[in-house]
């Protein structure tokens, strides 16, 4: 029985999107194969069983969309990741990883090192029942290798109501902010990475962010961004006190929101229905800012596919609150930026090496 399609942008007659799959495993290869030839729009136009292979076959057909496994004989996938984006530097690479703590620091590495995207697969003695891999997989194909500019094609949900431009007039001045919130997802650990260098150590107000990613990569996540902030990124825990300076991370499959507790602030957890298919979404750690910290806190919005945090950015904004956007140019998807952007919310549209020395200057009042 054919599997529905998911969500294809393609016009009728336009170009097949180029896939080519390196992996080790002939099952994996062949059931990646089954699910996106079934897809309108994508084509496979080869397979290479190690990174050594896959490297020659880039060459060869320069494909729009590489899946690259992680551990393979002969030469890994992270390994050969510099060597496909020389021979066919238009090529986007994700990284297909199990979920190990081991796989998650090297995809994280991947990411820096010039790969577009990540999907974590499961085992192989689960992947025949993997909707949610299959699902996430062929989304992320369709959103880096359409035709065009591949930053701003490809699947982008529509809210069910429409979310009406703000009304509010901008304020002629903002309160120096007491609380920066950040939501991010596709190419967001690269552009999370490049932010909190510059932030982390000179600001000495809550950081709160969520990114969307799985419960196993958050930790390493983490522990990534405490290299780059040279102080400790912590998972938020349901009731962790809310220190000044300190940076919070939402962990993998749970919303994080702050509230007030006595005279201070505190983080919660739960888990709550996913926000645009999302757990975490920003929407809810967006829309707790708005009320615990009123006018008072700086929203930043940064790469990222969809349309999450739209509505709690919206939320922010009409309490009085500065609202950053990456621009597009320096986006590896302008989905949800550009979601701000679109809806009027957006007071800056920066480019990522700009939004860190911004924030230091609206930190102090500048």
């Amino acid at each position: 029985m054919r599997r529905n399609p998911v969500n294809t942008p393609k016009s009728a007659g336009a170009k097949a999107i180029s896939v080519l799959l390196v992996d080790d495993s002939a099952v994996v290869r062949g059931l990646l194969t089954r699910w996106l030839e079934a897809e309108p729009g994508i084509t496979v136009v080869a397979k290479a069983i190690d990174g050594v292979q896959g490297v020659r076959l880039v060459e060869q057909h320069k494909p729009d969309v590489v899946v690259l496994d992680i551990e393979m004989p002969r030469m890994d996938g992270l390994t050969a990741l510099p060597q496909i984006l020389k021979v066919s530097p238009k090529s986007k690479v994700v990284m297909a990883s199990t979920l190990t703590h081991r796989n998650a620091d090297i995809t994280l590495r991947a990411l820096s090192a010039g790969a577009s995207d990540y999907t974590p697969k499961p085992d192989s003695g689960g992947l025949a029942n993997a909707e949610d891999f299959r699902k996430a997989l062929i989304e992320k194909i369709r959103v880096l290798g359409s035709s065009g500019p591949a930053k701003t094609t490809g699947f982008r949900p529509k809210p069910k109501a429409p979310v009406a431009r703000a009304k509010r007039p901008q304020p002629a001045s903002f309160s120096v902010p007491q609380a920066i919130v950040i939501g991010s997802s596709t190419g967001g650990p690269q552009a999370l990475r490049d932010l909190i260098s510059v932030i982390g150590p000179r600001v000495n107000i809550p950081i709160f962010i969520t990114q969307h990613m799985p419960k196993t990569f958050t930790v390493v996540l983490a522990e990534h961004l405490s290299r780059n902030a040279r102080k400790k990124v912590v998972e938020g825990c349901d009731g962790m006190p809310v220190k000044p300076g300190g940076i919070y991370l939402a962990p993998g499959d749970f919303h994080m929101t702050v509230r007030k507790a006595g005279m201070g602030t505190v983080i919660g957890l739960n888990q709550k229905p996913p926000e645009n298919y999302c757990r975490p979404s920003v929407n809810p750690l967006f829309r707790s800012a708005a009320k615990v910290y009123a006018n008072k806190a700086l929203a930043i919005m940064l790469t990222g596919m969809g349309q999450d945090g739209l509505e709690g950015t919206q939320s922010l904004h009409d309490a009085g609150n500065r609202v950053i956007a990456q621009d597009e140019a320096s986006s590896v998807v302008w989905g949800m930026p550009g979601a701000i952007a679109n809806a009027g919310l957006a007071h800056e549209i920066l480019p990522i090496t700009k939004i860190g020395p911004k924030v230091l200057q609206i930190v102090q009042g500048k």
